[in-house]
């Protein structure tokens, strides 16, 4: 029987307003597809979006949903979470987004481990703005912001939001979205900050202006960077470079979730006020 995704748009806003081939479509119906295995009632989920292509999935969605200003959806998310600790929480924000303008409040939330549920779009480019270096960019790509080249180092996501705090941490890619619905299932049922590395396909912005062809070799170029975990583990240190293990590379239950920590500091506030 084919998955009805009617129930959970906004029908009056389609068709998107991504390019065609564009990966966004695959990530949002993976999120989707994860919020109906889990059963959650999309009166108790809030999507938050940044700017940027990705931004637009806050429109998309029929639940509640903020589109915030440039690298702080983050921040709108913590104040949601902190004020409705029972409802779940999405943002949905691109690289440049998440880890450029907004990269302060990304590792912040990884080192507090609030229970927010972070899906980085990360098409090493920012698409929406016409093509500047984004921190995901692979060094000797053309840019408006590098027209001789790239020559930035880049981040690797996921070692940054595993370095930073974050207790589940997983990467996947839009060539594969059942294994994204996957992790997203996984993750999303997690207590603690949830990050997901989701490489994506800019054919337009990154891949045109590199001569990397259309959107079909766009998505084999990202195939050649990505191995799964116990493949990477394999390789020597030399061989590692410029690739990307995906599945889940991190689950730690062990650490206490923010708004739970904070109900005691409530807690501990009241009994020394005598209420």
């Amino acid at each position: 029987m084919a998955f009805n995704y009617d129930e959970y748009l906004r029908v009056e806003k389609m068709p998107t307003l991504w390019c065609w081939g564009c990966g966004d479509g695959v990530i949002l119906k993976s999120i989707i597809r994860a919020i109906d295995a889990i059963g959650w009632d999309m009166n108790d989920v809030c999507l938050v979006s940044g700017i940027g292509c990705s931004g637009r999935m806050s429109s998309y969605v029929n639940c509640n949903t903020v589109h915030t200003t440039h690298g702080r959806a983050v921040a709108y998310a913590t104040g949601i979470k902190m004020a409705n600790p029972d409802k779940h929480v999405i943002v949905v924000s691109g690289d440049g987004d998440a880890l450029a303008i907004g990269g302060n409040h990304t590792i912040h939330a990884c080192r507090r481990n609030i229970d927010i549920n972070f899906v980085l779009v990360n098409n090493f480019i920012y698409g929406l703005t016409n093509s500047q270096t984004s921190p995901t960019t692979p060094q000797g790509m053309w840019t408006v912001t590098a027209q001789y080249g790239n020559i930035d180092n880049n981040f690797d996501p996921c070692r940054l939001a595993d370095a930073a705090g974050a207790t589940f941490v997983a990467r996947e890619s839009v060539l594969d979205p059942k294994k994204i619905e996957k992790v997203f299932t996984e993750g999303f049922k997690h207590e603690g900050f949830s990050f997901f590395d989701i490489h994506s396909n800019c054919h337009i912005n990154l891949g045109r202006k590199n001569k990397m062809g259309e959107a079909v070799q766009v998505l084999n170029w990202m195939d050649s960077r990505i191995l799964s975990k116990r493949k990477y583990d394999e390789l020597s240190e030399e061989e590692k470079i410029g690739k990307f293990p995906t599945g889940i590379l991190k689950h730690d239950t062990s650490k206490t979730e923010y708004t739970q920590a904070y109900k005691e500091v409530i807690k501990k506030a009241q009994e020394k006020g005598g209420h």
